[in-house]
């Protein structure tokens, strides 16, 4: 039976190629809108300001003339005849119109055409008579009849006839003027769409090249499965991107290095716990049951293997505790001290003959528990593979904290040193002995969780010296735990 309820489909997520083409795109026209949008505004208020210096520039020269008089006779007859010589030496300016009221009415106007007809607006006239109403002069705009002009009035009045009335008038159309700018905007208007759209390709561009990586690097991760870690990252470059691929080759290495471990180990496992199970099950398989006597030497043999094997389980969980993400506690530990316990434990194995060598006085920061489980273990196998005699040191070379068991067996054969500490490697004395073949690399691993190493070299007059190195100086990637 089908499900009738529909199922709300998921919008399908932006990838971050077009995220980041979107965001420069939009912060480019944002900042290419915000800047013409300044520059026009100030430019806008430039032409203004200009504009009103012109009319102000224009009204003292009214006045100069008015107060100059007449180069004849040194005096205006009239307001009319003021009037005349303002508007005759007006210097009119581009975009600009000239007018002069006498009573109240048109009656003067430039010789000469200008841009601008004053007389073209039906309401102008009457709303500069309205507005020049004192013999103040004025400087407003006028945005009636479909203009918008910004003029100058100025009244005009002579001492030889007061009662009359005269004004003269300059404007200029504030359309014109701006129209420049007007233009100017809409150029760059059709610039900055040109240049949004360069912009957006070219990201688009650098953002395919860049995130190219980033693409290898999902799909590399969609191919890597536990039974293939064999695909690597291509490295090209030495930009951030390029580490980090090669951040995710390394951490693919320590995958699959993990991996083939953890492959080996179950191997192993089931090799060391296959024996003594067929074991069992052989003499299992062939016991009389009616013989008290078969049955119980067959019962002892059991017990014996199921008790190595339980070892064996208890060493495997020993050794998978030292890969934990805190496989040792450090603590500030006199070395002096701790070799003198490790010894005085050491005599309690048996068959052991434990000796203190050459100590150093020093303090610093081990795991004490895991230090002395690891050279217990150390002289163990001195028991196992030698006379049982051993010498326990500790000295200080090279920078680091060594910790050494001599023996006085026949030693470790040359080719035999650099496997010895491996998982399950054992000597050849080791099916007489017995052993599970992981104390040796139980001491490795506590080594190397204190950021040391574990090493065996022929000692000096015959035997073997185990050596454990632990640094004091913390270099760079190790640890931060020892310290002298």
């Amino acid at each position: 039976m089908t499900d009738p309820t529909p199922r709300r489909l998921r919008p399908r997520p932006l990838s971050v190629r077009t995220r980041l083409i979107a965001v420069i795109t939009v912060v480019s026209a944002i900042g290419m809108l915000a800047v013409g949008f300044v520059v026009y505004l100030e430019e806008r208020g430039r032409i203004l300001r200009q504009v009103d210096s012109l009319l102000e520039a224009n009204l003292d020269s009214a006045r100069f003339l008015v107060e100059q008089g007449s180069p004849d006779t040194g005096r205006w007859e009239d307001p009319e005849q003021a009037l005349a010589a303002v508007v005759q030496r007006a210097a009119p300016d581009d975009n600009t119109g000239v007018i002069g009221l006498v009573d109240g009415d048109a009656a003067l106007v430039p010789g000469v055409p200008l841009d601008v007809d004053l007389q073209s607006a039906p309401g102008f006239v009457a709303h500069v008579v309205e507005q020049a109403n004192s013999d103040a002069p004025i400087i407003a705009t006028y945005a009636e009849d479909d203009v918008t002009w910004r003029y100058l009035a100025t009244p005009i009045s002579v001492a030889a006839a007061p009662d009359s009335r005269a004004v003269f008038v300059i404007a200029y159309d504030i359309e014109a003027e701006l129209a420049e700018i007007n233009t100017a905007a809409r150029v760059f208007a059709i610039a900055s769409a040109v240049t949004i759209l360069v912009t957006a390709a070219a990201a688009a561009l650098v953002t395919t090249r860049l995130l190219r990586p980033l693409r290898e690097m999902r799909e590399t991760a969609e191919r890597v499965s536990a039974q293939s870690l064999s695909d690597r990252l291509p490295v090209h470059g030495r930009d951030d991107v390029s580490e980090l691929a090669q951040t995710m080759n390394d951490m693919l290495d320590r995958l699959d290095g993990a991996l083939d471990s953890q492959r080996r180990l179950l191997s192993d496992v089931g090799h060391e716990l296959k024996t003594p199970l067929t074991i069992v099950r052989g003499y299992l398989e062939v016991v009389d049951p009616d013989d008290p006597a078969d049955v119980r030497e067959t019962r002892e043999l059991a017990v014996d293997e199921l008790e190595r094997m339980a070892v064996l389980v208890q060493e495997l969980a020993g050794a998978a505790a030292l890969h934990g993400p805190s496989p040792v506690k450090p603590e500030l530990i006199d070395v002096a001290d701790l070799v003198r316990q490790i010894v005085r434990k050491a005599q309690g194995i048996d068959g052991a003959d434990a000796a203190t060598g050459d100590l150093v006085e020093r303090v610093v920061a081990v795991d004490p528990a895991r230090i002395t489980q690891a050279m217990l273990q150390l002289a163990q196998n001195a028991v196992t593979h030698g006379d049982g005699r051993m010498v326990i040191s500790s000295a200080v070379r090279d920078g680091a904290l060594e910790l050494s068991v001599r023996d006085f067996g026949p030693g470790v054969p040359d080719e035999l040193k650099p496997s010895v500490f491996d998982r399950f490697t054992r000597g050849p004395r080791s099916e007489e002995q017995g052993g599970t073949g992981l104390g040796l690399n139980i001491v490795q691993l506590i080594a190397r969780a204190h950021g040391g190493q574990a090493r065996v070299v022929d000692a000096p007059g015959g035997g073997a010296d185990f050596v454990i190195a632990v640094p004091l100086v913390t270099g760079q990637g190790d640890q931060p735990w020892h310290r002298s």
